[in-house]
């Protein structure tokens, strides 16, 4: 089982929306996961409209990939370099450190995650 920021077992994320590369609820993560899609963050309005900005919008439904597109409170796995991207724009969301792979430390630092933690 992968591991999570804290050292214990990788938590799910979220099922509802289905969240992970693998689409498995879990920020798991592989070879072919090239974005490593790592960090367990909730979603919020600043967090949505900074990523938009930048070129990914998950807000708005994209059907063909059977994608509801996020609103605010929803978890999904982002990416560990989006997310230290939004951190340095002052944009970053929350984050679930039990459902956050051990790999995003390899992008942010655990204190930043800490600072934006919330509870499991």
């Amino acid at each position: 089982m992968a591991e999570n920021v804290l050292g214990g077992e990788l938590q799910p994320c979220s099922y509802d929306p289905l969240t992970g590369f693998y689409r498995n609820g879990c920020c798991d993560t592989g070879g072919d996961d090239l974005g490593v899609h790592v960090v367990c963050a909730v979603m919020t309005v600043e967090f949505l409209e900074y990523s938009a900005s930048v070129g990914n919008d998950l807000s708005t439904p994209q059907p063909a990939f059977g994608f509801d597109g996020l609103i605010p409170g929803d978890r999904w796995c982002l990416c560990a370099s989006r997310w230290s991207e939004a951190l340095k724009a002052g944009a970053a969301p929350q984050v679930v450190l039990e459902s956050t792979h051990l790999q995003a430390l390899e992008w942010v630092r655990l204190a930043d995650l800490r600072r934006h933690a919330v509870g499991g």
